[in-house]
């Protein structure tokens, strides 16, 4: 008699035990096996290269209350192809938590790629992301594969945000730009996520490769956005409606971002389901219709100087150091000192992660009548502020949102396209993930909406 075929999971956490995953595991079990129509999850995995720390991490995550019995530990590890390939082949989603992505993330999606999982992924790197996209995409299109990075505070509110705020512009009225002012708040001094801090040094070490591989792809379609581009502006700023501190932040967010406005400037009715309903298909062309394009960028805002002058020592010393092994061994090593305190190796408490909380506002600028944007002279005329804000970044925004991702997969997967690498607001646009977030400790409002008389 044939062995019996491994039982396949819905959802599979790999990284388990990271500082992320085991936050991860929390949110996910809050879902299993809940008789809410919202929560088609009804089996679940953890997977890691040790099985005690995945172990540990699953009590954490479970506790006050004893760990599932019925939530299996898959050993697998980034370095070992065939445990991806038998972890992969065991999933309907993975969610990949082990990071920094560059390193450990392209092996994990490729299995996810030739065994036709899904993959959702919580980076924040520009080169990976579109490493991934350029070695995978035709292999996970052709296999039923949606590998989607970036699905966690790195970008899915920028993405949703910038979304929510575009289609605040009702004809005739079209934005020229949108600014997303990202403000991290906490009652107690915040340690941020040292996966963070260690995807920006290896980042700052292989931008030369970043570029490379740009300049050997086909160049993207430009969206057609009304009127000339904005002046770039200062470095630092304080003349801006919130009345903070602003300081330009080269994030994954506007390269996510504007990633999406190329995909819709080649497909604007978005991309279609392989069995989505009727219902569906109509409102997928209504999202994408009302969604106008803008240039994008993302500034850090604070009250306080005093932070961006921690930003600004943070990025000099990786930007001196993080191109000689030497230099990237030491900011590795130390990075407290290297970031002023800014993150640490241990990570924040579980008192510091419930203090900290996020807001970020999207600034808009455009004219009240695009028909006036081609006129010689014109400038904008019309505001709009929007905010999305929402719990700590690191351990619980990313965490929630990870999971409704993988819950908007698992239950609408007939209205999503069957395969590729896309980015997050590509796939999830037209979704209820806006909702759900929501629904689960987010908020997206629209702040003011002003006509002014142009200069």
């Amino acid at each position: 008699m044939a062995p019996p075929e491994p039982e396949v999971f819905d959802v599979v956490i790999f990284g388990a035990s990271g500082f992320t995953g085991k936050y991860v595991i929390r949110e996910a079990l809050k879902f299993l096996g809940s008789s809410s129509a919202s929560s088609p999850l009804r089996s679940l995995a953890v997977a890691g290269r040790s099985r005690d720390r995945v172990a540990a991490a699953l009590r954490w995550a479970a506790a006050p209350a004893p760990p599932p019995e019925d939530v299996p530990i898959l050993i697998a590890d980034s370095s070992d192809p065939d445990s991806l390939a038998a972890l992969a082949s065991r999933a309907r989603v993975v969610l990949s938590c082990a990071g920094p992505f560059r390193l450990h993330g392209h092996a994990v999606a490729a299995a996810c790629a030739a065994a036709g999982a899904d993959c959702l992924d919580i980076s924040g790197e520009p080169e990976f992301m579109e490493r991934v996209e350029a070695d995978l995409h035709e292999v996970a299109a052709g296999n039923g594969s949606l590998i989607i990075s970036a699905c966690g505070f790195d970008s899915i509110p920028a993405e949703l945000g910038f979304l929510f705020h575009s289609r605040q512009w009702e004809p005739p009225s079209a934005p020229l730009s949108v600014e997303a002012y990202v403000s991290l708040q906490s009652s107690k001094k915040m340690a941020g996520n040292i996966g963070t801090y260690e995807s920006a040094v290896l980042g700052v070490a292989n931008a030369g490769e970043l570029q490379a591989l740009r300049r050997s792809r086909p160049r993207r379609p430009r969206p057609n956005i009304p009127g000339h581009p904005p002046p770039k502006g200062s470095l630092i700023e304080r003349d801006n409606p919130l009345g903070m501190w602003a300081m330009k932040l080269p994030s994954a967010d506007t390269v996510v971002v504007k990633r999406t406005l190329s995909t819709v400037t080649e497909h604007p009715e978005g991309l279609p389901g392989t069995e989505e309903s009727p219902e569906y298909t109509e409102h997928r062309k209504n999202f994408w219709s009302s969604v106008k394009p803008a240039h994008f960028g993302v500034k850090i805002a604070s009250r306080s100087l005093m932070v961006l002058v921690c930003f600004i020592f943070t990025g000099v010393f990786i930007g001196l150091l993080g191109n000689f092994s030497f230099g990237r061994s030491l900011l590795l090593k130390y990075p407290e000192f290297f970031s002023l305190g800014l993150f640490r190796k241990t990570g924040p408490t579980e008192e510091e992660v419930e203090s900290a909380s996020f807001k970020m506002w999207f600034v808009g600028r455009g004219y009240s009548d695009v028909a006036h944007a081609s006129e010689r002279g014109s400038k904008p005329d019309k505001e709009i502020i929007t905010r999305v804000s929402g719990p700590e970044v690191g351990y619980i925004t990313t965490p929630i949102v990870l999971v409704q991702c993988a819950l908007v997969l698992l239950s609408q997967r007939g209205n999503l396209p069957k395969g590729g690498v896309y980015t997050p607001g590509t796939i999830f646009g037209p979704t209820d993930l806006q909702r759900r977030l929501q629904e689960n400790r987010m908020s997206f409002e629209v702040l003011s909406t002003r006509t002014f008389g142009s200069d």
